[in-house]
């Protein structure tokens, strides 16, 4: 399979993943030493402080839902643009706009980096 293939399998599975706030099964879609950026965050590396981390921040929200606007393949990079809403554990929700960055090593995302404020999510 293709990066370009692996690309849009990733995507789909992996953004389910993340709205599943199924750390484990998110971290499955890259490789074992990824490097993963959470908007200003610093990085994180290796899938098991890559979940240690993602399953951290599932637990400040009560979920959450991506919707991708855009997408951009170039090589074996993919960009995607989209909004992810966020629930609260108080019942209230946000929408927020997004990028996102993956490098592919194969199949599997070696970078990942999230463009997003996330401030508006903890605000009063």
């Amino acid at each position: 399979m293709s990066s370009a293939s692996a690309a849009g399998v990733t995507t789909g599975g992996m953004f389910a993943a993340i709205d599943a706030r199924d750390g484990a099964g998110f971290v499955s879609y890259l490789t074992e030493d990824a490097v993963f950026r959470f908007g200003s965050a610093p990085p994180v590396q290796g899938r098991d402080a890559i979940q240690a981390a993602v399953d951290g921040f599932f637990s400040t929200i009560a979920g959450c839902s991506h919707s991708i606007r855009n997408s951009l393949l170039q090589d074996d990079t993919l960009v995607c643009e989209g909004e992810v809403t966020y629930e609260r554990h108080d019942g209230s929700s946000i929408t927020l706009p997004f990028a996102d960055v993956f490098e592919y090593d194969g199949e599997l995302i070696a970078h990942y980096k999230i463009y997003i404020d996330i401030a508006p999510l903890y605000a009063d």
